[in-house]
């Protein structure tokens, strides 16, 4: 198969008000879609994106979302880069070996995408961290890879009403949700009122790779579609995936009127 190659003068004629000819160029396949157009992408231009956690989840997200033209990207993590990652999180090669990971990160998003800004955040989110990092951002994705970060990070995104889309995955399986507090979606803890309780440190997860590419895609997936004005049929469901079959389904969310962030009282 040949590429075609384009001529100058047409590159040109897809400038749009706000984006340079060579952007143009680049999300001139993604402007096609009725859902977007130009002024979609604007959109995607003008938004931040908070992603919390840059492992195998974190890694396929961040680079679709940087691919799309979303302008700021906030990218959270407090480690740093080990040769057992590289069977997951493709953000990262071998030469990136014990750097950090959100320096190696930013460079790779930037190599992608230079119009994307990328903020980085070389720490673990707790305590009073949680409500400073998160604030300002119109969608977190919550990337992490324990309960203790994702109950933070929902619990502080529904109090300053900031949609959160958030995955997990465990061998062959992931799970995906959105969490839209300007719409009557239920909160994280009406499916999980409390942590569940969590494997000894040591103890490594086992993991498909590529289902974590898979479960951060559609993070991205997800997130677009808020960005771009749009409700995700997500918010009020479960995604559940499962590699071994083949299947996803989809379960039903409710909200729980003794919940104890949104419910009544």
């Amino acid at each position: 198969m040949r590429c075609r190659t384009v001529p100058e003068e047409e590159k040109d004629g897809l400038d749009q008000a706000g984006f340079s000819p060579e952007e143009s160029w680049r999300y001139s396949r993604q402007v096609l879609l009725e859902e977007v157009g130009w002024p979609g992408q604007r959109k995607l231009k003008a938004a931040k994106v908070l992603v919390v956690g840059a492992g195998g989840l974190g890694s396929a997200a961040l680079f679709y979302l940087a691919a799309a033209g979303v302008g700021e990207i906030g990218l959270v993590d407090g480690d740093a880069v080990e040769v057992s990652n590289l069977q997951r999180q493709i953000l990262y090669r071998v030469e990136d070996l014990d750097r950090r990971k959100v320096d190696s990160a930013r460079d790779s998003l930037q190599k992608l995408n230079p119009h994307c800004r990328v903020q980085t955040f070389d720490l673990w989110l707790d305590g009073a961290k949680v409500r400073e990092v998160l604030c300002g951002y119109d969608v977190v994705l919550d990337a992490s890879d324990n309960f203790s970060t994702r109950f933070q990070v929902a619990d502080c995104c529904w109090l300053e009403k900031i949609p959160l889309v958030s995955a997990a995955v465990a061998e062959f399986s992931g799970q995906l949700l959105v969490v839209d507090p300007r719409r009557p979606s239920p909160c994280y803890r009406c499916l999980l009122p409390e942590p569940p309780a969590e494997g000894p440190p040591d103890q490594p997860l086992a993991i498909l790779g590529a289902v974590a590419g898979v479960m951060g895609s559609l993070q991205a997936a997800e997130t677009l579609t808020l960005l771009l004005g749009r409700t995700s049929a997500l918010d009020h469901q479960l995604l559940s995936y499962d590699a071994r079959y083949s299947r996803f389904h989809l379960l039903a969310r409710e909200k729980n009127p003794a919940c104890p962030v949104c419910g009544k009282n």
